[in-house]
């Protein structure tokens, strides 16, 4: 079976038109018009007919994927602004923490100091 014939089972299959097929190409931005997509499903025999490469099944394919699934969600960093919120109050927390034990330290120096 030819990539033509997959393309052309495909077509019927899922009911597409040759806007259809342009448009799912474009999703993934591959351009082709509908003319060039036409020689595609014309017979072998046919002084216009051209051979569907790889590529263009490939993308075929993939922008059919989008087409029915719909677009890949962005992806969510690892850390989310809230996470980032949090964890700057605990680093602040820390830093009061150290600088409360820093002033004990030293009004506990004044003391000893003063005795």
């Amino acid at each position: 079976m030819t990539n033509n014939d997959v393309l052309k089972k495909l077509r019927v299959a899922l009911k597409l038109r040759d806007d259809d097929i342009v448009k799912i190409l474009e999703l993934v931005d591959f351009r082709i018009s509908k003319s060039e997509l036409g020689a595609f499903f014309r017979k072998e025999d046919h002084p216009k007919y051209m051979e569907c490469g790889d590529q263009i099944l490939r993308n075929f394919l993939n922008g059919l994927v989008i087409h029915l699934r719909g677009p890949l969600p962005k992806k969510i960093s690892s850390t989310t602004n809230d996470e980032k919120k949090s964890v700057k109050k605990k680093n602040d927390g820390k830093k009061t923490a150290s600088k409360k034990s820093e002033t004990h330290k030293t009004a506990s120096k004044k003391k000893a100091s003063n005795s």
